[in-house]
């Protein structure tokens, strides 16, 4: 098992058998050589049940026996034995031993019902890949726009092949429509590609929180049916491609705001076609990547008074004068006639809003001398802004001031400083006025034009600082609260919610306390960023959020630094997520940092936390002296102040050491106290990695049945934890023992499903210890090529976070694969430098690796 806090689990293991079937004589053992199919599986079950008979000297057990014996229904038993369906693998080992199978018949029929196995999963066809619906739903009123469509058609059917078209507003006019085109283009072409349609968007113009490449390529991944999700945007960015390769998927990229952000973002393939959105021009994809660039301006008259037609109804093709006089006031920008469109379904005479509106154009007209169409849509704002009550306006104000995206009641009570049922009411008004919309069932959003609006409000609003110290208040206070719920053990706050509610909060508001954290550093209010990166540094931790922790938690160090306080603990943090993405020279430079922080203020946790997470890095480095004794005075700290909770993650990070030296007796003492502990305390994910631990060493001791029980033990409580890192270090470690054991479809199962969460989450450890395993179990299949490119891609991440002990493994496989290849020497000059590190390290692997050396140079 693997945490921020503990050393990672590491397995090996051996190969495997085969021989034709036969019938065995009486007393003979069985021969499982030649099954290859299920029928040939269930004839041997049936030969062993007579066999067992036979030397029992009574008939065959009956099913209902059978049952009665193991728990399960006689008709599954049944089914196993007639060859209709497969056992599992526990059941499959608890009937051949209720059958009479000795224990040389046992792994050699284990292996047999894996061939089976093996055999069935490659002869089913492979699952069709998931076809993406992700279009937006299609715009309500749409008019006009002919000419552009149009033009978009005959590109999707011309002969040049271009696969990419950029829609561009000009003079980079927001509100003109540019969505609400590419949405009801691609949904009329939508049936013209069958293998679906991406979307994303990319929130270019926001000024806090855009789609970066990686983000979106992660989304358009995932809705493609790919797991293992490289960490690496260029990675990702060729994964993409390879994935889009040859299908037919249109691309729909909304709201970029230059080159570079959807470069990443094109398929290769011209069988797709990308449909991109933007303010700006776009000119380098033009240029560099044939883009064809469809110029959007603002709607001539005759289609601006269709829509508003269309929009209010009969009323307005009852007074065409009037409606023309509308859609002037609206300069033809499309969302302003939406929004005027709402006014109007309010008023009962439209000429009165026409006249309402009327005074006020010719002010704003003197205003805009440039003509700028933008004046029209604050113009139109101002419509809606001025029918809200006066604590709706004063609020929305109050909400230009938020630097997140989504909103809610409870922040908006914070801003305002009124009671929560008040601002329901006033979030509710403002969305009346349309001046919010509904992204989920508690949440709300602006139109980014309508932020800017809210924002010059906000600007000259009395108390903005006090009004912004209270919403930041909120989001620390609370995010301390439901942490403390969801960890008790790492802080005294908690909440009344459940720890269910709790997660589901600092899922919904993590985008909004990253961006609070990141403005508070920059903003003035330094102490609010390092209480919030202080608050969720275990919940990004566990939650692989890691991205969102590393801007949390460097905002909170720059904040610490220009305030003078706090900068300790902000660095144990940030050192933390250096740790996960393997970056240890970082990790390790924080935490000295740290540690020599918290000594100069006296502060005993905080050295014990720092100490413990230098240990970890030294161990990662290779440093096992200078780990032991950071461990040892972490430890001693932590039993001083009596933290038991503290005291038994040091016992696993001991015990993971111990492991690695090959003091394995030592290993299973400290990890079985640490269970122990953490069940004592109630702490079911960090028994989970305990007993992980457990199981590791307990494998490399030969008690593999022990392992199995352990590690299933430690998936699942990890699993119940919402902890992926602990479920892919658990899954990678019974891949590794089920290899021990030569039951490789198994083994291979785990360790895909290991690198695919290591890959999602960027916990490069865990992928680079899943590999060298891959590696090791793909050569005891004696598939030695596929052996030998996951151990090199394990020593080029290893050789790029500095894990010694991982690049010695990789170096050792890579050895055994060249050799399997018939290349001695090359073999030779691997395990020379797999020596030297190991060597270096002090683990007993070196005296494995010189006596394979003594052999080879015999």
């Amino acid at each position: 098992m693997v945490t921020l806090q503990d050393i990672d689990s590491r397995a090996g293991g051996t190969g495997a058998t085969g021989g034709p079937p036969r019938e065995p004589a009486p007393g003979a053992p069985l021969s499982a050589a030649g099954v290859r199919a299920l029928a040939d599986l269930a004839r041997l079950l049936r030969e062993l049940r007579r066999r067992h008979a036979r030397r029992q000297g009574r008939a065959e057990p009956t099913y209902r026996e059978l049952a009665a014996a193991t728990g399960w229904s006689h008709g599954i038993i049944g089914e196993y034995l007639s060859g209709r369906i497969l056992p599992p693998t526990d059941r499959f080992d608890t009937l051949i031993r209720l059958l009479g199978a000795t224990p040389a018949e046992q792994g050699v029929l284990a292996t047999a019902r894996d061939r089976v196995e093996e055999g069935r999963r490659r002869a089913a066809p492979s699952p069709a890949p998931p076809v993406p619906r992700q279009l937006p739903l299609d715009v309500f009123g749409f008019t006009g726009r002919v000419r552009e469509l149009t033009e978009l058609d005959a590109l999707l059917g011309s002969g040049e092949r271009r696969s990419v078209a950029v829609l561009s507003a000009v003079a980079g006019t927001a509100g003109v429509g540019k969505t609400a085109l590419a949405v009801r283009w691609a949904h009329q072409v939508a049936d013209r590609f069958p293998d679906g349609q991406l979307y994303v968007d990319l929130r270019g113009y926001d000024p806090e929180r855009p789609v970066m490449p990686a983000e979106a390529l992660a989304g358009f991944l995932r809705g493609l049916g790919v797991a293992d999700i490289p960490g690496d945007v260029a990675e990702r960015a060729a994964r993409y491609r390879t994935v889009l390769a040859g299908r037919r998927v249109l691309v729909l990229l909304d709201n970029a705001s230059g080159s570079e952000q959807v470069r990443a973002l094109l398929p290769g393939t011209a069988s797709c076609f990308t449909l991109v959105t933007s303010r700006d021009d776009l000119a380098g994809l033009v240029a560099r990547d044939g883009a064809h660039r469809i110029d959007l301006d603002l709607l001539p008259e005759p289609e601006a008074v269709t829509l508003l037609r269309t929009l209010i109804g009969p009323r307005a093709a009852a007074d065409p004068a009037a409606t023309a006089e509308l859609a002037a006031c609206c300069a033809g920008l499309p969302l302003a006639l939406r929004i005027a469109a709402q006014l109007a379904l309010r008023e009962p005479a439209l000429p009165n809003l026409v006249a309402d509106l009327r005074e006020e154009r010719r002010r704003l007209d003197l205003l805009d001398t440039a003509g700028d169409p933008r004046a029209a849509i604050r113009s139109v704002f101002s419509w809606s802004h001025r029918q809200l009550s006066s604590r709706a306006a004063h609020s929305f104000a109050l909400l230009g001031l938020h630097p997140g995206q989504d909103l809610d009641a409870p922040a908006l009570a914070a801003l305002g400083d009124i009671p929560l049922g008040e601002a329901r009411e006033v979030i509710l008004e403002l969305a009346r006025a349309h001046l919010t919309e509904k992204s989920t069932v508690d949440t709300y959003r602006m139109h980014d034009l309508l932020r800017a609006y809210a924002a010059e409000h906000g600007a000259s609003v009395d108390g903005r600082h006090a009004a912004l110290s209270r919403l930041f208040d909120h989001y620390r206070d609370t995010a301390a609260a439901a942490t403390g719920t969801l960890f008790p053990h790492d802080s005294p706050h908690r909440t009344d919610e459940s720890p269910e509610a709790a997660a589901s909060w600092l899922e919904a508001q993590r985008a909004n306390l990253v961006a609070v954290a990141v403005h508070a550093a920059r903003h003035g209010w330094p102490r609010h960023s390092v209480d919030l990166s202080a608050a969720l540094w275990r919940h990004f931790e566990v939650g692989g959020h890691y991205q969102e922790a590393l801007t949390v938690h460097t905002s909170a160090v720059d904040a610490a630094r220009q305030a003078g306080h706090g900068e300790a603990g902000a660095l144990l943090n940030l050192g933390g997520i250096h740790w996960w993405l393997g970056n240890f020279q970082e990790a390790q430079a924080c935490f000295e940092e740290s540690l020599a922080g918290h000594r100069k203020v006296a502060d005993p946790a905080g050295e014990a936390r720092a100490l413990a997470r230098l240990g970890v890095v030294h161990e990662r480095l290779g440093d096992y002296r200078a780990a032991m004794a950071c461990l040892d005075d972490a430890l001693a700290g932590y039993r001083q102040a009596g933290n038991r909770h503290g005291e038994a993650v040091q016992l696993i990070n001991i015990g993971a050491l111990h492991r690695r030296l090959g003091n394995y007796e030592e290993s299973v003492e400290h990890e079985r106290t640490a269970a122990s502990l953490f069940a004592e305390l109630g702490d079911l994910r960090l028994e989970g990695y305990a007993l992980g631990n457990l199981g590791a060493v307990e494998s490399l001791r030969g008690s593999h049945s022990a392992a199995l029980a352990h590690l299933t033990r430690a998936w699942e409580n990890c699993r119940r934890s919402g902890d992926p890192g602990g479920e892919a270090s658990a899954l990678g470690t019974l891949g590794a023992v089920y290899r021990r054991l030569e039951r490789y479809a198994e083994a291979l199962d785990h360790l895909h499903r290991a690198l695919a969460l290591s890959r999602e989450t960027g916990d490069r450890s865990v992928e680079i210890e899943t590999l060298n395993t891959l590696g090791e179990t793909l050569r005891d299949m004696r598939q030695s090529a596929s052996s030998r490119d996951r151990h090199r891609t394990a020593l080029s991440l290893a050789e790029e976070t500095g894990d010694r002990y991982e690049q010695a493994r990789a170096l050792d496989g890579i050895a055994a694969a060249v050799l399997a290849d018939g290349e001695p020497v090359a073999a030779q000059q691997n395990w020379r430098q797999a020596l030297e590190i190991y060597q270096g390290l002090g683990v007993p692997d070196a005296e494995r690796i010189q006596a394979r050396l003594n052999t080879i140079c015999r």
